[in-house]
């Protein structure tokens, strides 16, 4: 593996509950994630998946445990660093795509370029239609989002993470929200462009079919990461996701 751009270890996030016991949601997580990886985390419905997702994605901080982003650990950098660092690096993929319903797949795709400067700034528009084009929605950039299908509006989504050519997609059920047709075509998409763009990809997902798709596996469990083979076996392959 060459040189890891998130390595975690040991993380634990606990949270304080009124007249309760804390709820301990990560126990110590350990993982490393290179550019060029591909790594899926499975998991039972509130099992901190998405939680341990938010850390990685320096949306949120540890309770213990030490995570390191190029090197650098989480807790040498401020607050506006971290967001710099979030910002440019990491491109967010959800299941519920998050667009702004009052603009159009262009107007949502070139949102995060306005809080550039430079070039990007005053390219953004055409940057945007050039990624729409990448996702197959070239034809599409006017549309509304309740204009769109699921599947186009995931590409949308896509093409929003990837615009600023982050070094890191983190995709939360990307295919959550689709139909399993669809969602093969949108995890196809997603695998190309980050192979394409050298990106590490790590993808949170209850589907089996979706993980099978990644380098290594990982289950979440009890609050530790366990890794798994990311192949499906015979029963799981001809069973319903």
């Amino acid at each position: 593996m060459s040189d890891p751009i998130v390595r975690a270890a040991g993380l634990t996030r606990t949270v304080e509950l009124p007249d309760a016991e804390p709820l301990r949601i990560l126990r110590g997580v350990d993982l490393e994630v290179a550019v060029g990886d591909h790594v899926s985390i499975m998991g039972r419905s509130g099992s901190g998946k998405s939680t341990l997702l938010n850390i990685l994605g320096l949306l949120d901080a540890p309770t213990d445990g030490t995570l390191e982003f190029d090197g650098v650990p989480l807790q040498r950098m401020s607050a506006g660093r971290r967001d710099r660092t979030r910002g440019r690096n990491v491109g967010f993929v959800f299941q519920q795509f998050n667009l702004l319903p009052g603009r159009t797949a262009l107007e949502n795709v070139e949102m995060p370029l306005l809080y550039d400067g430079g070039r990007s700034f005053w390219r953004r528009r055409t940057l945007a239609a050039e990624m729409l084009e990448r996702v197959g929605l070239g034809a599409r950039l006017e549309q509304m989002p309740d204009r769109l299908s699921g599947g186009e509006q995931q590409r949308v989504a896509i093409a929003r993470a990837l615009i600023r050519s982050p070094r890191l997609i983190l995709a939360d059920e990307p295919t959550g929200a689709l139909d399993v047709e669809t969602g093969a075509v949108i995890m196809d998409l997603l695998d190309h462009i980050a192979t394409q763009a050298g990106a590490a990809l790590i993808t949170i997902t209850h589907d089996p079919h979706v993980a099978a798709r990644a380098q290594r596996a990982y289950r979440l469990a009890d609050g530790v990461l366990h890794e798994t083979s990311p192949v499906l076996e015979p029963a799981a392959a001809g069973g319903v996701a």
